[in-house]
């Protein structure tokens, strides 16, 4: 078999800016273009002006008639301002969880009971979370682990209320997601509003979309292989959903609708929902349809209640 050699040459900023030229891109301003191409970067706006492109192997332009520079960064600022929404709510699940999961553990096993193998379905599984966890406390520089570590030889590990506050959203969804007790994973996620049967799916797919968050990736058209599963209870949530949307790549309609829920239980008083709905309105040019948004979405009962004064 032949090999397939990479040999696109690195482009200099004008003529990147004369590469979109040639396949029709319009670029009004050349000096901010130059900005959003050396702050941001050819390869990373790329992927917002696909959504632009006409489709591969058809005739005529790359892009479709009248698109701008201007059009592709608004997208991408539109996507940046969503992704702190998303951050902020995950972040009040994550909080959550951890209180939840470290508390409800305590009480059943003490301080140290989460160390217990028997208490995890996988025991390959357990092994491996406990030995990241145990090289994660031992470069730990945080002043509760070093507190712990000055003033008690046993156990080596510190209490489940001191690692829960050091682990990743994603271990933590390890952690949880292996307990062997479906009862006590119904516990801890009690105060969600969700079984665990949903809540597990939730979390394993709330930390690829973190991720994502966190490392500035693009969210707005996003697919997930990894979906969370739909609840059918409670009614509102299910009626507020797209219960079609559950064959992969799944998009954000349903992920978000799910957020708002969950910060509803967790967070009465958020205004999480009306901020979101606001900068949705906001934003009238962006193809919502993208994102999985049914069009009717405003009247179904989760946003409908969040839209009355």
């Amino acid at each position: 078999m032949s090999s397939r050699i990479f040999n696109k040459p690195a482009l200099t900023l004008p003529k990147q800016i004369a590469h979109l030229r040639d396949h029709d891109m319009v670029i009004e301003n050349e000096q901010d273009a130059i900005y959003w191409l050396q702050h941001v970067s050819y390869y990373r706006l790329s992927g917002y002006w696909l959504y632009f492109e006409n489709p591969k192997h058809s005739n005529g332009s790359r892009f479709k008639q009248n698109i701008t520079f201007n059009d592709v960064t608004n997208l991408y600022d539109f996507d940046r301002g969503l992704r702190r929404l998303i951050m902020r709510g995950t972040e009040h699940i994550e909080m959550t969880l951890r209180g939840s999961w470290a508390y409800e553990l305590a009480q059943i096993g003490g301080s140290h009971g989460y160390l217990e193998a028997q208490i995890y379905t996988d025991r390959r599984e357990f092994h491996n979370n406990f030995s990241k966890l145990a090289q994660d406390v031992g470069k730990s520089s945080e002043t509760y682990i070093k507190h712990y570590r000055h003033r008690y030889d046993q156990p080596a590990m510190p209490p489940v209320w001191m690692v829960a506050e050091m682990m990743s959203f994603g271990q933590l969804s390890r952690w949880y997601s292996n307990l062997k007790s479906r009862a006590l994973r119904n516990k801890i996620a009690e105060p969600f509003g969700l079984p665990e049967t949903v809540f597990v799916s939730l979390i394993k797919h709330l930390t690829l979309v973190r991720n994502i968050c966190a490392h500035h990736g693009r969210l707005w058209n996003r697919g997930f292989l990894q979906s969370p599963k739909l609840p059918v209870k409670p009614s509102d949530l299910n009626k507020s959903l797209d219960l079609q949307a559950t064959q992969a790549p799944a998009q954000m309609y349903n992920t978000i609708t799910i957020i708002s829920f969950v910060l509803s239980q967790i967070v009465p008083k958020s205004s999480w929902t009306s901020d979101l709905i606001r900068y949705l309105n906001d934003n009238p040019d962006i193809d919502l349809r993208a994102m999985g948004f049914p069009k009717n979405w405003h009247q179904k009962p989760l946003w409908a209640k969040a839209q009355k004064p």
